[in-house]
């Protein structure tokens, strides 16, 4: 219950949609009901049971009953086959009250769905725009903890089964307990005795509907998280094709899919069948009642009772077999929504997952760098084990740093906790003075820019990954970026220039082509601080030569910290920063470096060995 009044408030407020939908409900239930209760008078006037006509039939005064309107009826009704003085236009005057009805009851359920249809668009599209929000919102940390898949199943899959389960559910118990209640009440005005008899079965299926509900919701959530898997296995498979190929483990990948494919198939079966188990449950006890009421009340119209008319009890039937439907519906739904519970715990799961990089409300901005970005005694752990101990660094604006050590040394972290990708776990990073932690987190990566190792691109235009996150860019000013990154030859050389889509992750382009994007769009943010991972060791010589000139161009007048595994790209660095578990073990130029056979002299000698 928690859950589904927390999915409730994504529909806030309920004043647009409650008041609305519950008029039109109600008018498409009233005009139904009078619908199948002109069986009575219709059933009379076929079977030539109208009898005689008053002379005066005086208009019934206005009263909130039943009868009043029963009255009425009749007024209009006698009024107006004493005016035609045939009976036989008693017959038009019933079909056409009826089509009236039809028409009305229609419209309302109509409109009612339209209402219904704006609620679970308004709830669906900001569940989506609230997962979205918080994937943008989460650290880095998160997703090294998450499975793509997962994510990906939560917004596509999970959302999706929120509208088939949950929102349908919604509308079905919105409305027909007031059809159940409606009709019940005509059932209980035209015989009293034979609905008292009925109402008995319902809690008998209430109870066998409870515990068929209480088992689906377990085989729910273990179904949604192995459809999850299914789509992380999907996604490993699509972004790892060419190792999977060059490796010859199709036959390997395609059984780790069965198995997991296989798994989700058997708890599906078990869960819609049990999910199914429900419909029959409630129809079979429903024909059962209708079989003892056709009996029942069989024997009273056969033996002449003045309790009940052949008519009255053949329009009672029909009213009884309306409430049947809305009692499956209801009895489907109860069992339906838990398995769209299962779906919104999931996403309420990530929606609840604590965001570690926060905004002070305080915090200062910044908009400009002046002087100098300081790691002060600065220690970080991504588990239990710190990867960075005791760091104590000072860059001062305009100097290129490089740092460098073996895998794992903590280089990349250094330079993830500058635009607080992760924040730190003892002392402070700061910029002109300022802890980074006191400051806007816009503002703060609004002074750095990022190139790493791996070209990451989207499947838009080139003008668009260049202007990424200013759409309104000039193209003059990305051309001019694109020429500084060595990058204009080639993209006039593209089918549409600027305008080419380069597809998924830029893969319609080579490496080389793609680091050169990565840069002109670094270019044209145009930052103050500038980090370069690693930016050029995936690339052969010759792409690596154009991309080394478009990064010097880069690096002209800017604060740049750069992590390289190939030495030769840094030997002019104001300050070399020998890195080694975490800590800085050496520092100085290159000749300096060389000058005490350390660490950085062994690197280099590696490196010149190959």
């Amino acid at each position: 219950m928690k859950t589904f009044k927390r999915l409730l408030r994504f529909a806030t407020p309920l004043h647009h949609y409650l008041p609305e939908y519950v008029v039109y409900t109600f008018i498409g239930i009233i005009f139904g009901m009078v619908n199948f209760a002109m069986l009575i008078p219709l059933l009379t006037v076929i079977f030539n049971q109208v009898g005689e006509v008053p002379k005066v039939l005086p208009q019934p005064h206005f009263a909130l009953s039943i009868n009043y309107f029963v009255d009425l009826f009749n007024y209009y009704f006698y009024s107006f086959i004493r005016a035609s003085g045939s009976k036989l236009s008693a017959l038009y005057f019933v079909c056409g009250v009826i089509g009236i009805c039809i028409i009305i009851a229609n419209f309302g359920r109509y409109m009612s769905a339209r209402v219904m249809v704006r609620l679970k668009m308004t709830v669906l599209s900001r569940l989506r725009t609230r997962l979205y929000e918080k994937f943008t919102e989460q650290s880095l940390g998160f997703y090294s903890e998450q499975q793509k898949g997962d994510l990906l199943s939560s917004m596509t899959n999970d959302v999706q089964e929120i509208e088939n389960s949950v929102i349908n559910a919604i509308q079905t118990l919105l409305r027909d307990p007031f059809i159940i209640i409606g009709y019940f009440a005509a059932l209980f005005y035209l015989s009293v005795n034979l609905t008292v008899f009925t109402i008995i079965f319902f809690p008998v299926s209430g109870i066998l509907i409870s515990n068929v509900s209480k088992r689906l919701k377990l085989k729910g959530k273990f179904s949604q998280e192995l459809l999850g898997r299914i789509l992380s296995v999907t996604e490993e498979t699509l972004s790892g094709i060419r190792i999977i190929q060059s490796f010859t483990a199709e036959r390997f990948m395609k059984n780790k899919f069965d198995e997991v494919n296989g798994r989700f198939v058997k708890v599906s079966k078990a869960m819609y069948n049990q999910r199914e188990l429900a419909s029959p449950i409630s129809e079979i006890l429903g024909v059962v009642v209708i079989i003892i009421l056709v009996i029942y009340g069989g024997s009273l119209v056969l033996s002449g009772s003045q309790l009940l008319t052949g008519a009255t009890f053949m329009t009672y039937l029909v009213f009884y077999s309306q409430i049947m439907q809305p009692a499956k519906n209801v009895s489907t739904s109860i069992t339906t929504i838990q398995k769209g519970m299962v779906a919104s715990e999931r996403i309420f799961a990530i929606l609840d997952a604590p965001v570690t990089i926060h905004e002070k409300p305080d915090a200062r901005s910044i908009k400009e760098f002046n002087n100098s970005v300081v790691y002060d005694n600065v220690s970080f752990k991504y588990e239990q084990q710190y990867v960075l101990k005791h760091i104590q660094l000072t860059i001062n604006k305009g100097q290129m740093i490089a740092l460098v050590g073996r895998s794992g040394a903590g280089k990349s972290t250094m330079a993830d906790i500058l635009p607080r990708f992760y924040d730190v776990n003892e002392g402070a990073i700061r910029i002109d003075g300022t802890d980074i932690r006191d400051l806007k987190v816009h503002d703060l990566r609004s002074l750095i820019g990022v190139v790493s190792q791996e070209a990451i691109l989207f499947n838009d235009t080139v003008f668009n990954n260049i202007a990424f996150g200013q759409p309104q860019a000039d193209r003059e000013a990305i051309i001019t970026a694109a020429k500084i990154a060595n990058a204009h030859e080639f993209i006039e050389q593209l089918d549409n220039g600027y305008d080419t889509i380069i597809g998924d992750r830029g893969l319609k382009l080579s490496g080389g082509q793609r680091q050169r994007l990565t840069i002109a769009r670094a270019i044209f943010k145009n930052p103050p601080i500038l980090i370069l991972d690693e930016a050029t060791s995936a690339l052969d010589t010759e792409s690596e030569k154009l991309v080394q000139a478009a990064l010097d161009k880069l690096m002209q007048n800017r604060t740049t910290i750069v992590i390289a595994h190939r030495l030769s790209t840094i030997q002019h660095a104001n300050e070399i920063i020998v890195m080694d578990q975490g800590e800085i073990r050496e520092r100085g130029t290159h000749d300096q470096l060389l000058a005490q056979t350390g660490i950085y002299h062994k690197l280099v000698e590696m490196q010149e060995f190959k």
